[in-house]
């Protein structure tokens, strides 16, 4: 059986007196979509995202991490695997911190590296209708960069199909928005979402199997993808999703 351990990573760790600055770097520099945060010796504190950086603009603050960090739920080395997924779907996160007996930091499993695995230990039932998200917020290329940052810190969405005269062309997400760093200047408002966008963008419809979609996310390292029916966007399907619909 495999357990929490067999997925163990490094993970990028945080004090809760760093500034959101450092944060923002961190997170910048890592593939991760969150970093845990620790006391100054390892004891688990709770997590900060890219959500939560994308919410300070300054170049420079003295804000720290601490008025940002959330609360979440640990496992430990020897858990089964899905024991580890009900934790993260419970914590909805894209990973977990794995703590020892005294609650410290070992590192974490990031659900892009438990994904592929489970998928292929457990049956997945049903189709992509059944547990997509219907209420979508789409985009389009001409929109700024500064609506996107907005809707984000607004919303809680973390990204956004493009759609070009009713056609998705395109993906666009907060990390783009991060990597790329305009969001922060005065220019923001002239930047178009067509140049950080990311094409092209899959697309599944919504009677296809579940399996279908996850062995797409897989095959192209991906974690969301837009349902399309008769050329129009209907809903979208993310990882997350498709943990439901495991037997």
């Amino acid at each position: 059986m495999k357990r929490a351990m067999d997925f163990l990573v490094d993970f990028p760790l945080l004090r809760s007196d760093d500034h959101i600055t450092k944060a923002r770097q961190t997170l910048r520099d890592n593939v991760c979509r969150e970093a845990f945060v620790h006391d100054g010796k390892r004891k688990l504190l709770g997590y900060i995202d890219i959500t939560d950086v994308l919410r300070v603009t300054a170049t420079k603050s003295n804000v720290t991490i601490d008025g940002f960090r959330k609360n979440i739920t640990p496992v430990h080395p020897g858990d089964p695997v899905r024991d580890v997924l009900v934790v993260i779907r419970e914590n909805r996160t894209d990973s977990v911190p794995v703590v020892d007996d005294q609650g410290l930091l070992l590192g974490g499993v990031p659900l892009s590296e438990l994904f592929p695995v489970v998928i292929t230990m457990q049956r997945l039932q049903g189709l992509v209708s059944d547990c997509m998200t219907q209420d979508v917020v789409t985009c389009t290329p001409s929109d700024t960069v500064q609506r996107i940052h907005t809707l984000i810190v607004d919303s809680g969405y973390t990204a956004f199909p493009v759609v070009k005269k009713k056609t998705v062309i395109g993906m666009i997400s907060r990390r783009d928005l991060l990597k790329d760093g305009r969001w922060r200047t005065g220019a923001e408002c002239t930047i178009a979402v067509e140049s950080l966008m990311k094409a092209p963008v899959y697309t599944i419809g919504p009677d296809e199997p579940v399996a279908a979609a996850a062995s797409l996310m897989v095959r192209h390292d991906i974690s969301r993808l837009p349902v399309v029916e008769e050329g129009l966007v209907v809903g979208i399907i993310d990882r997350h999703d498709v943990l439901t619909r495991l037997s």
